[in-house]
This record gives C-alpha cells, sequence and structure tokens, in this order.
C-alpha cells in the first residue's frame, strides 16, 4: 500500500499529528490503528470547524458517533456489493437525508465526496476504497459490541453469550471473505480483527481462540496471497508467534525449508515481503531447491526487482507460474536469470506466453546454459515480436541454437519497435552462415543493439569480413562487438586485424568497446590495428587485450548437466571432452599468450599520442610488456590530451622500474587516471615506494588501486598509512589480497583508517589473505 498516494498521505497525516501530540506518544504499529487515528483527526477537525466545540473536547459526541455510524453503514452493504459509487438512493436506504450527505461531503471532505457523474447525475464516494473498507468494519465491530449483532452471520440472530459471539464474529469475517475470489474483502478482514484489541475487549481467550482459527484456515491449496492477507490479519491481532518462528530458522544460515508447514511457508514470504535486500535480488536457492519453493515463493518473484532461479530443475508447472509473473500487470520483475535449466521448446512456449504480454516489463533475461534449440528460439523470437519493446538484454550463451537460431532471431532483432540493446550468442554452435544473417540485421537501420557477444563460435574468416563490412555501414548502432574478431580469431591471417583497423578508423562505424582477447598480436598484426586507432574518426572507449595466462585462469565452461541424463556414466567423460573441445577456440592450444611486448606497446602508444582523447580503458592483463612495454606507453599517458581512466596491467612481469614511469604518470595537473591495476607482478616494497610518489602528488585523481599478489611486506603498509594520512589523497578503494602484511601491517593500516582525514571508503583482503593473527582486527 506504501504505492498508494492517499495510503501515503493518510500516513503522513497521522504520523505528524502523533508526533506533534504530548511526548512519549506511541506511534501506531499496524493498519487499523493508522486509520483509527486518521479517524479522530478528522473528528476532531469537524468538531471544532463546524460544531463550534473545544479541541480538548470528546471527539466522540453523540453527533459525530452517529455521522460515523451512517456513513459506516452505507460503507458496509456498499462493500458487500461491490460498489464504491453511491447514488441519492443508496444513501436513503442508509438513513441518510440527502442534505445531510451534502454537508458530510463538507464537513469530512478528507473522507466522502461528492461529485458529479457524465450525465450530471448526483453521486458521492469515499476517498479511496480502504477508508470505505475500514469504515464497513468500524461498522460491524460497532453493531457486535454494543447491539450483539453478528452482521456476517448467515442466520440473523442475537447471541446471548459476548464470548462466543467474538469468535463467532470473526470465524464469519474469515469465511466469508476467503469464499471470495477477488479478495475485495480481504482489507475488511484486516480492519475487523484489528479492532478488536481496540474495543476493550476483556475476553482474551475468544482473541486467542481467532488467532489459532487465523493460523489453521493458512491453506497451500488458497493462493500465496491470500494466505499472506491471513497473515497481516495475525499482525492485525499482535501475534508475531509464526514470524518469530521463521526468523530464528532464518538466523540458522542456510534453512531447510522442506518441512515448513503452509502458515510457516507464508510467514516467510512475509518476511521476505518486508525486506529491501531481499526484493532487490531474490535468489531462490538460499531458500529452496523444490517445485514447491517457486510456488510458494510466488509473490516475492513477483516483487523482486531481480530474480535468480539458476540450476533450479524448473518443472512445467514452475515455467506455466513464472509465465504468469512476466505477464501480470503488478510484477516489479526486470532482471530474470533462468541460466542452466533445460527450457526445450514446451517449457519456453509457456515463458513467452508471459513474455509477450502486453503487460510484460522484463527488461534483462538471461537463458545460458539451457539446452534452447531453434525450436525454442522460434517462440522466444514470437514472443519478441508480439510484445518488442520491453527487452533490453538477452543472453542465450551456450546453447545449440546453430544457424537456424539465429535465422529466427533476426526476424525479430529488424523488428523496428525491437529496443534490444545487448544480446549475448557464445558457444551457439554458429558457422560463417550465422554472419550473414547478423550482418543483414546490423545493416538495419532502425536496429538499436549495441552489444553483440559470439566468443566461442567457429565464424571463420568470411564471417569476419561480413561483420567487419556491416561495422563499418553508416546506419550501423553498435558499441560493443565481444569476441567475434577476437579471441583467436586474429591469428591466422594478417588480414583480419587490417579489417578491424578499418572499422576502427571508419567515420560510420559505432564500436565504443572491443575485446581482442587471446589473440597473437605481435608488432606487425598490432601496427595494422595502431592504425585504426590512431585515426581521427576513432572513437572507441575500451579495449580489452587479456593473455593467455587470465584466459585459463577465468575460462568456464558451460555444460547443462542434463545431457548426462540420458547416457550412462562410462560415456560421461566422453561428453565432457566433446564439450570442451567444442568451446576451446582452436588456436587456444598454439598460443602463450596475446603476445604484446614492448614493440607491440609502442605501435599502440604511437596511435594514443595520435588521437589521444578517445580511450577511457585500457586493458593488457596478463601480456610480457615488462618495464620496457610500460615506460613507452607511460609516454602517451602523459600527453596532455590522454582522457585514460582505467589502466589494468595485472600479470605484466613489471618491476620497480615499471612503478617510477607509473608515478610519473600519476602526478601531472593533467592526470587522468582514476583506477589502476598493477596485481600480480613482482614490484616489491621498493616498487610501491616509488609508486607513492605519484599517489601523494596533490594532483593525482587515482580513486582505485589494486596491488594483489605484488609481494608487499609490512614495510609498504607504513608507505601505504602514510598515503592514506595525506589529506589531499584521492583513494577510495585499495586491493591487497595475497601479500604478507603481518600484524605489524594490519595495525598500521588500522589506525590509518581511523585518521579523520582518511578518505578510503573500501579495503579488501587485508585480513583474508595477509597471513595475519587471527585475533588481529581492523576497527
Amino acid at each position: 500500500m506504501c504505492h498508494i498516494p492517499v495510503f501515503c498521505w493518510i500516513t503522513a497525516t497521522v504520523l505528524e499529528d502523533v508526533l506533534n501530540s504530548a511526548e512519549g506518544a506511541q506511534l501506531p504499529k499496524t493498519l487499523t490503528e493508522i486509520y483509527i487515528h486518521f479517524l479522530v483527526i478528522q473528528l476532531k477537525l469537524k468538531n471544532v470547524k463546524y460544531d463550534g466545540r473545544g479541541e480538548t473536547d470528546s471527539h466522540w459526541c453523540p453527533q459525530s458517533r452517529d455521522l460515523v455510524e451512517c456513513l459506516g453503514k452505507l460503507a458496509f452493504e456498499q462493500l458487500q456489493k461491490g460498489n464504491v459509487i453511491f447514488y441519492e438512493s443508496d444513501l436513503t436506504e442508509c438513513g441518510i437525508d440527502v442534505t445531510a450527505a451534502t454537508v458530510y461531503s463538507g464537513m469530512f471532505t478528507q473522507i466522502f465526496k461528492e461529485e458529479k457523474s457524465l450525465y450530471q447525475t448526483k453521486v458521492f464516494c469515499f476517498i479511496h476504497l480502504s477508508v470505505q473498507e475500514f469504515l464497513a468494519a468500524l461498522y460491524v465491530h460497532l453493531r457486535f459490541v454494543e447491539h450483539n449483532v453478528n452482521l456476517l452471520s448467515k442466520q440473523k440472530i442475537k447471541f446471548k453469550w459476548l464470548k462466543q459471539n467474538l469468535n463467532s464474529l470473526h470465524r464469519s469475517a474469515v469465511d466469508e471473505a476467503l469464499q471470495i475470489p477477488n479478495g475485495h474483502l480481504d482489507l475488511f478482514l484486516r480492519f475487523l480483527l484489528g479492532l478488536s484489541l481496540q474495543a476493550n475487549q476483556t475476553l482474551l481467550r475468544a482473541i486467542l481462540k481467532t488467532r489459532t482459527y487465523l493460523k489453521k484456515k493458512i491453506d497451500p491449496n488458497l493462493s500465496p496471497e491470500r494466505n499472506i492477507n491471513l497473515l497481516h490479519c495475525l499482525n492485525e491481532l499482535k501475534d508475531s508467534s509464526l514470524l518469530e518462528e521463521i526468523q530464528q530458522y532464518l538466523r540458522a544460515g542456510s534453512p531447510d525449508t522442506d518441512d515448513l508447514s503452509p502458515a510457516q511457508w507464508s510467514a516467510l514470504v512475509f518476511i521476505l515481503l518486508s525486506s529491501e535486500e531481499d526484493l532487490d535480488t531474490f535468489d531462490l536457492k538460499k531458500y529452496s531447491d523444490s517445485e514447491e519453493g517457486v510456488t510458494m515463493l510466488l509473490p516475492v518473484l513477483k516483487a523482486s526487482r531481480k530474480a535468480l532461479l539458476t540450476a533450479r530443475n524448473l518443472s512445467m508447472s514452475n515455467c506455466k507460474l513464472l509465465g504468469s509473473v512476466l505477464s501480470s500487470e503488478s510484477s516489479a520483475l526486470r532482471e530474470l536469470d533462468l541460466s542452466n535449466n533445460n527450457l526445450q521448446q514446451p517449457k519456453m512456449k509457456l515463458l513467452a506466453a508471459g513474455l509477450e504480454s502486453p503487460c510484460c516489463n522484463l527488461q534483462s533475461l538471461r537463458l545460458s546454459s539451457c539446452v534452447i534449440t531453434e525450436d525454442s528460439c522460434a517462440c522466444l523470437a514470437l514472443a519478441l515480436q508480439t510484445n518488442p519493446s520491453h527487452l533490453k538484454e538477452l543472453d542465450l550463451s551456450y546453447n545449440p541454437l546453430g544457424d537456424g537460431g539465429v535465422m529466427v532471431l533476426s526476424a525479430a532483432l529488424k523488428d523496428p519497435h525491437c529496443m534490444l540493446h545487448k544480446l549475448r550468442l557464445s558457444g551457439c554452435d554458429l558457422s560463417p552462415k550465422s554472419c550473414e544473417v547478423l550482418a543483414s540485421a546490423l545493416n538495419f537501420r532502425a536496429l538499436s543493439l549495441r552489444e553483440l557477444e559470439l566468443n566461442n563460435n567457429n565464424l571463420g574468416d568470411s564471417g569476419v569480413e561480413l561483420l567487419s563490412a556491416a561495422l563499418k555501414a553508416p546506419q550501423g548502432s553498435l558499441q560493443t562487438l565481444r569476441s567475434t574478431l577476437l579471441r583467436g580469431l586474429l591469428t591466422k591471417k594478417k588480414v583480419n586485424c587490417k579489417l578491424l583497423g578499418s572499422v576502427l578508423s571508419s567515420e560510420s562505424s559505432a564500436l565504443r568497446e572491443l575485446d581482442l582477447s587471446n589473440n597473437n598480436l605481435q608488432q606487425p598484426k598490432m601496427k595494422l590495428l595502431a592504425a585504426g586507432l590512431e585515426s581521427p574518426c576513432c572513437n572507441l572507449q575500451k579495449m580489452q587485450v587479456l593473455g593467455l595466462k587470465w584466459i585459463k585462469m577465468n575460462f568456464k565452461i558451460n555444460l547443462n548437466l542434463s545431457c548426462f541424463m540420458s547416457n550412462p556414466l562410462n560415456d560421461a567423460m566422453e561428453i565432457v571432452q566433446e564439450k570442451v573441445m567444442h568451446l576451446l577456440p582452436s588456436s587456444l592450444c598454439r598460443l602463450s599468450s596475446c603476445v604484446i611486448t614492448e614493440d607491440s606497446c609502442a605501435c599502440l602508444a604511437l596511435a594514443l599520442q595520435t588521437n589521444p582523447s578517445h580511450l577511457k580503458e585500457l586493458d593488457l592483463s596478463y601480456n610480457p610488456l615488462g618495464d620496457g612495454g610500460v615506460m613507452v606507453l607511460s609516454a602517451a599517458l602523459k600527453d596532455p590530451h590522454c582522457m585514460l581512466h582505467k589502466l589494468r596491467l595485472s600479470g605484466c612481469n613489471l618491476s620497480e622500474g615499471s612503478c617510477r614511469d607509473l608515478a610519473l604518470v600519476l602526478s601531472p595537473e593533467t592526470s587522468s587516471i582514476t583506477d589502476l591495476d598493477l596485481s600480480d607482478n613482482n614490484i616489491q616494497d621498493s616498487g610501491l615506494m616509488l609508486l607513492s610518489d605519484g599517489l601523494n602528488s596533490p594532483h593525482c585523481q587515482v580513486e582505485v588501486v589494486r596491488l594483489s599478489g605484488c609481494d608487499l611486506s609490512p614495510k609498504s603498509c607504513e608507505v601505504l598509512a602514510s598515503a592514506l594520512n595525506f589529506r589531499a589523497l584521492s583513494l577510495r578503494e585499495l586491493e591487497l589480497n595475497n601479500n604478507n602484511l603481518g600484524d605489524s601491517g594490519v595495525e598500521l593500516l588500522s589506525a590509518a583508517l581511523k585518521a579523520p582525514q582518511g578518505s578510503l571508503q573500501t579495503l579488501r583482503s587485508v585480513l583474508r589473505c595477509a597471513r595475519c593473527n587471527p585475533q588481529t582486527r581492523i576497527s
């Protein structure tokens, strides 16, 4: 309800009144308490403004009582009929004089309104349905307390004993609310039960019976939303026993939800719905790995911005439920990750039904390793064509789409209303034929695609040439091309490097990010690429050229375990071998790295000096640059027009000589570097001492420094602590994994972090990887 403006206004009005009243006044804790306070405020306003009474006079005078009872009767009888607009005849039936109704409208403008209908007929309504439901509940409650009449009982008789009646009233209300499929009495029920605490009832046993009855009524056959409403009702009765049970359950670590009762499931959902953190990113594996879990946690899924349902073995019924979430107008879901689930055609069809709904607002969908074939892709493509404007990111990596899958997908990409920005098709059994289809789509004027990822596909030289030509097209929109001309595909012929250079120098190219990892880019090939980089037409902002060492450390094989289900175990190793050989680029076995050495670096440095203003991020990690490579590169980085912000040089065989050159890059007033990564280089304490000269410069702009695995000792901590105490230091994040800092080093850094002039916000891994005493703490 916090998304409803009227409710927000009511809450603000109540809180303002309570906070301005006598000190020590308790804030309302339930929905019922808020609405009771609101009614009292309106009654006081009426008494002062229209009746001439004092502010301290009782607000519950006979006139006010009659007014509320008349409005409550109207609210209740019309609520039972499902009406929110009332006519003069409705008012007359409730004993309200039409002239008096106009007065009510004048006095009670914050509760009751008079309006003109389309045909100028006088009509009346409450300012919001929740106000009508509250007054209806108040009317039923007052009739019961004062006249011993249960308005919800099918047998209109007066009971003799209040103890029986209270429980009977609650039972009647619960039963009637649950029988109505659209739930339009749910809020009425919450108000009615909440009012039981405000009527000075002394028969606590009856209220306890109601609580027990509510818990029994929580049933797996009811929709999760109805069960949640019963939990809200318990909350109105201030019964938090179920919530406390689940909170203890969650505090135990990774809870086993297999044995939860329906009531406990509802309590878990209630808690998760109240948590902003869980609603930002909901990860199903934290709470359940069963089919039942998806069903029971559906309200949380619907209320979350991002949901992770990876490797959950989703069933047909789960997919149908997910489709209903996607098509729900009230769903907040914007990102959905279903990777590593078997989503062949029948299941994909159920999901696609949700995606094609005009109410679907999903923006990111990850379906990596989901056994999606051409048939499944056809369902997905049809959904994108039916509702093309919502999805911005689609990941289909490591699915056997083949060229046929790309063919059907391209039809959706060419839809003029398609808003897809990112498409990932790594490891999808694509051939040069797919490049022909994609090149055709890239040439389409209305295409919105900005990023295309094609790692680990056998595209060949002809495929590279087709995509290069498309990238130079004046109507092209692609800004990021990952791994088409990249990993291993530039090693066979120089012609591909020349083509790529021509793309970079093309005035019409929209390319902004380029990943050239795992290619042999020694001096001759780098020279061809540099020709494109130094062109004044080049607008590339990010360039990544990782060596093979990084590829080996980070390469992950995406295997869908479903491929083992139909195979005997003795075939398992053959399947693994086939998958691995399919995913690895053929050149991977023949390359030691991208082999960017000092000579290659010289070509790159010259290009940066010729056109220094475009590149914002450069990653040369795990290439054998050596100190010589950094020396020639630093000459370009010192250019006052250089706009490079991020420089990553992990594992580049650097020593203290490189630190001296980089310190000179960081010191000038024109320095633009904000993120520097020197991890996995043997710079040692002496190198850090030289680098600190640049970090301590008043002109240094560096905010992030990564020095993991740099063979640093406690002596380096003295240097870093001194730098952290420097008032002008801009440093916000420091990473020191895998260094032998020792207890003394940790203590020095801890003291520096507490300094009032310190600017550091993030210190990573000192305690985790410093080999310090467990009792040493950064406080």
